[in-house]
């Protein structure tokens, strides 16, 4: 799959450049705010598989149309000659997205759980022995598991790490961020 949030970002460059680029840009908004809409309904899998065959799949036919209209009429080192280029070579890719519910339409929720890391790697670059950067890698998406799933983290860290002592190396599953919380509601239930 690929991601309409780095096809938007080339059409949005270039919209001062052409009013083909601009109205292709308005249509990519079309498909966010069906996408924003389902968010917001909290619709199943099958209701957005749904949704997005009956709505979201004539958009991106006229997105298509335009495409092939003016792929012919740009110049290809033109910002809007490289937005064109860049989502006919994806275009299966990213329109993959409408066959499945289950599929989201970018990466951006993806990319802004790693941003706190992609931000800080240069920081940490040098810290520790050359396995630090594997550690901490671990560490980071335990933590964001974490967060992802409500846990207080510090509880979280506090309560594992004071087990860690006491169990077989093969127990340790039982101490991931999703088994933990079961085991946590399990007890107050």
């Amino acid at each position: 799959y690929a991601c309409w949030a780095h096809a938007r970002r080339y059409f949005f460059n270039a919209r001062h450049d052409s009013c083909a680029a601009a109205g292709i840009l308005i249509q990519i908004k079309k498909l966010y705010r069906i996408e924003r809409e389902l968010r917001k309904a909290v619709a199943s899998h099958d209701e957005r598989g749904e949704r997005r065959r009956n709505e979201s799949r004539p958009i991106l036919e006229g997105i298509k149309e335009s495409l092939d209209k003016h792929s012919s009429s740009c110049l290809p080192q033109s910002l809007t000659g490289k937005a064109i280029s860049y989502t006919l070579n994806l275009w299966d890719e990213l329109t993959a997205y409408v066959d499945s519910g289950h599929v989201e339409i970018d990466n951006n929720l993806v990319e802004n759980c790693i941003r706190p890391t992609a931000i800080g790697k240069k920081n940490w670059l040098f810290f520790g022995s050359p396995h630090s950067g594997k550690y901490s890698a671990v560490i980071f998406s335990i933590l964001e598991t974490c967060r992802k799933l409500g846990i207080n983290q510090e509880e979280y860290l506090h309560d594992v790490l004071g087990q860690l002592p006491r169990i077989k190396a093969s127990e340790a599953r039982e101490l991931t961020p999703v088994r933990w919380l079961a085991a946590r509601t399990a007890l107050v239930a």
